[in-house]
């Protein structure tokens, strides 16, 4: 237990020391800059060429989604999921070490070359996230917590850092051992999350770039305006693509009836759900109860007797 609690504190200054260089260092490797530098360029471009061109500048939400983008890459690790992680990979490396497996790497792609390396690392973890985020959405449970990114009823690039942490606990979960299989751990992972970020921001943005042929492999805003529809035909959502759009074409969940430039976002009831984000951390966690309370209450409303049913009665 010694160990694991050794590990639990060296994560947190060992955190905390990385997070103050990246704030107090800019350079080309610090990904603290380069999030405000892609925040940034796509938000001149919302002003400049914006999609829905009677939009706010500052649109509903703007500074919560601000918020969610630093709390969700990086406050977050800084209050416990960084060294939670570190103790979850050591205890499930002694796990596998009781029945003499101390490696999992299946293909050693370190060897390949980088351009290989990263190229691969990139489709298998976005394919990963493809079907990690339809699960979100068919599983009941999950989609407590995945309502918080389709709250958004104005899109724009910081609604993609829109989402509750356990999710970051579902993806990160999830991915661990195929990425491990490869040996996912190589220094130019790096550039991997900046690309993938870039295009998350894309997506969420309010413009209209046309990719031509490229829409059938790239995520664009256009196809996943369909994603954050408030009504949608099938129940569990369609465009699940997180940067590639092509596993929705290959499986068949692919929707873009017409223009969704003006449709209406998020989901029913979606005018109730809590605003602030401290609430929507803790919504998820009591949303049963709160349905439950609903029903209970609709059904003693439908029960209940008119007042001049009741004279009637006496």
């Amino acid at each position: 237990m010694e160990k694991y609690w050794n590990i639990f504190t060296s994560s947190f200054s060992d955190y905390g020391h990385y997070l103050w260089r990246e704030m107090l260092h800019p350079g080309w490797g610090n990904y603290f800059y380069w999030l405000l530098g892609l925040s940034l360029f796509f938000w001149l471009l919302e002003i400049v060429v914006p999609w829905r061109k009677g939009q706010p500048v500052f649109r509903q939400d703007f500074w919560l989604d601000g918020f969610y983008m630093f709390f969700n890459f990086f406050l977050f690790s800084l209050v416990g999921f960084n060294a939670l992680s570190n103790i979850g990979v050591e205890a499930f490396n002694d796990f596998l070490g009781l029945f003499g497996i101390h490696n999992l790497v299946a293909f050693e792609i370190q060897s390949w070359p980088v351009w290989a390396q990263l190229l691969t690392l990139f489709v298998l973890r976005d394919f990963i996230q493809w079907n990690v985020h339809r699960l979100l959405h068919h599983s009941d449970f999950l989609w407590r917590f995945h309502k918080v990114h389709h709250s958004v009823q104005q899109m724009g690039f910081a609604a993609h850092l829109r989402f509750h942490w356990g999710e970051t606990v579902v993806y990160r979960t999830l991915e661990y051992i195929p990425l491990a299989m490869i040996g996912f751990g190589i220094q130019d992972f790096f550039l991997v999350h900046i690309f993938a970020t870039a295009i998350g921001h894309f997506n969420h943005s309010n413009l209209h770039i046309p990719l031509g042929p490229l829409r059938y492999l790239f995520n664009n805003p256009q196809m996943h305006i369909w994603h954050h529809a408030k009504h949608l035909p099938h129940r569990y959502g369609a465009n699940y693509g997180i940067s590639l759009s092509v596993w929705d074409y290959l499986f068949g969940t692919a929707y873009m009836p017409k223009d969704g430039r003006d449709i209406e976002l998020g989901f029913e009831e979606v005018e109730a759900y809590p605003k602030s984000f401290l609430e929507q951390q803790v919504f998820p966690f009591r949303e049963r109860e709160v349905v439950s309370l609903r029903e209970v209450s609709s059904f003693e409303v439908k029960l209940s007797v008119p007042a001049e049913e009741v004279d009637q009665l006496r």
